[in-house]
Order: C-alpha cells, then sequence, then structure tokens
C-alpha cells in the first residue's frame, strides 16, 4: 500500500507540472507576439549607440531579434537601397544623388559633434577651421607652423566609405581633397587608437571618442562638448540618420519608433550623442 501512494504522488505530481506547463504556453500564445528579425548596417559612428539601443529594445521585446553590422554610411545607404538591410544607419546627411529616383525614408536619431583630435603631448590646444583646413592639405606641415614644437604633423583619417570623412571634407575642407599623404583607417576606434600613439598625429572622430587618451581642440576658442553642439557654438557637427527603403512596418517601424522615444533619446543622450527632442 505504501508504494502505491508513492505512485500515485509521483503520478499526480509529473500531471500538475504538465498542466503549469500547458498554462504557461497558453499564456505566451495569447500574447500574439511572433518572432521578427530584422538587420541594420552602415555608419560605424552610429553602430555602437544602436547596438546599445537594440540590446534595450530585445530586453523589453523577447521575440525581436535586431541583427546590427557596420561598414560606412555608404554600406548603410547600398544596403536600404538594395535590401540588404531593413535599415541603415549614416552619420551624414542624404546626397541628392542618393535620394533621387528611390522611395528612401530617412529619420534623424541625433547628432554628433566631430572633434580634432592629437596626441595629449600636443602643446597646440586651439585651431581656426582655415589652420585645419591648411593642415589637411599638406599646406602646413609642421606643428610649429601653428605654434607648436618643431614636430612633422601626421595625417590620419577616415576611409572612402565613411560618413565621417565625408562630412569632414564637405564641412571642414570645403569639399576639397586631403593630402594623399593622410592615413586612412575605417573606424573613429581606429583613428583615436592611431592618434593616441603617434605625438605628431592629428585626426578626427566623433565626439564620445574623446577620452584621456587623446586631445581634442577648440576651433577659434570654442571647446568641442555636446553642451556647445546643443547651444550651437561648436559648429562642426551632423546628423545620425537610420533610413529605409519606403514606410517601414513591423520590427523597423517599432525599433525606429523605440530609438526616438523617450526612453531611446535618452540612450543617445548617455552615450555622448545631442539628442533630438533638445
Amino acid at each position: 500500500m505504501v508504494m502505491k501512494r508513492k505512485t500515485m504522488s509521483i503520478v499526480g505530481a509529473a500531471a500538475l507540472l504538465f498542466a503549469v506547463f500547458l498554462v504557461f504556453a497558453s499564456g505566451c500564445v495569447s500574447q500574439g507576439e511572433e518572432p521578427e528579425t530584422i538587420t541594420i548596417a552602415g555608419s560605424t559612428t552610429v553602430l555602437p549607440v544602436a547596438q546599445i539601443v537594440a540590446d534595450v529594445y530585445m530586453d523589453e521585446h523577447t521575440t525581436a531579434d535586431i541583427q546590427i553590422s557596420g561598414g560606412g554610411s555608404g554600406v548603410g545607404v547600398t544596403a536600404a537601397k538594395e535590401g540588404t538591410a531593413d535599415i541603415g544607419m549614416l552619420s551624414r546627411d542624404l546626397k541628392s544623388s542618393e535620394k533621387e529616383g528611390s522611395s528612401l525614408k530617412e529619420y534623424v536619431i541625433g547628432r554628433d559633434g566631430i572633434a580634432v583630435i592629437a596626441h595629449p603631448s600636443n602643446t597646440v590646444s586651439d585651431l581656426t577651421a582655415a589652420q585645419i583646413k591648411d593642415i589637411y592639405q599638406g599646406k602646413i606641415t609642421n606643428w610649429k607652423e601653428v605654434g607648436g614644437k618643431d614636430l612633422s604633423i601626421v595625417l590620419i583619417g577616415r576611409d572612402s566609405a565613411s560618413g565621417t570623412r565625408e562630412f569632414f571634407t564637405e564641412f571642414v575642407l570645403k569639399k576639397e581633397d586631403a593630402a594623399k599623404t593622410m592615413q586612412e583607417y575605417s573606424s573613429n576606434g581606429a583613428v583615436q587608437k592611431a592618434v593616441a600613439q603617434t605625438p605628431g598625429a592629428i585626426g578626427y572622430v566623433s565626439l564620445e571618442y574623446v577620452d584621456q587618451t587623446v586631445k581634442a581642440f577648440s576651433i577659434s576658442g570654442v571647446q568641442a562638448t555636446v553642451d556647445n553642439v546643443i547651444n550651437g557654438s561648436y559648429t562642426i557637427n551632423r546628423p545620425l540618420l537610420m533610413i529605409t527603403n519606403g514606410e517601414p512596418d513591423g520590427l523597423a517601424k517599432k525599433f525606429l519608433s523605440f530609438i526616438l522615444s523617450p526612453e531611446g533619446q535618452k540612450i543617445i543622450a548617455d552615450n555622448g550623442f545631442v539628442p533630438v527632442t533638445v
């Protein structure tokens, strides 16, 4: 009799667990959330903060799968146009040639200042926009020409796919080419690292990449800070975009709504960018 009661007890427990499982499963199905996946590609400036926003969104929506990759702003445009990504990321405005004949929709998710940086040992603290242009075009080749040490200037910049480079070329170099001696790197992080390791170097990066390993020049007395981007005194800044080919739907639409929401914009601000709600 004792053995029979134990057997019945085990069977009853198993039945109870199975019933609980059915109730739980039924509850999950009743929520009506189907798994959804989107891909996002493009700007290496936007990529880190986009990944953070995506991680927060996926934590809150367990059926969402958001896959993000870089490659540069040019890749973002191509990927969105050709449908190899649901959303493209850019760290510059869309060109008229990119908009022409397309159904691209653009969403400004924030703004970003571009800091001109040097090795921390550089004794020069302030440059004018004209001096920066002359440096990058090879007209000024030694730091002593702008009040610094007798040290050759090493030009460091971004590669041709970079939205940061396109903006810098248009806004700072006035659509003129940089000197052929400029070393090209594929990301903000790579530029920052190269400048930090080269005493004579000059480079340009997103504001979020300015830390104790490099120094940022003030431009005609105006410091490169988020506050100065917000108040308009630091003018070397550009929009951060996400683009879609036509009106977004499904997870793409929901994710764009999230990144533009107060929660998403707070993440943008917490990561060194200027939210569009300011």
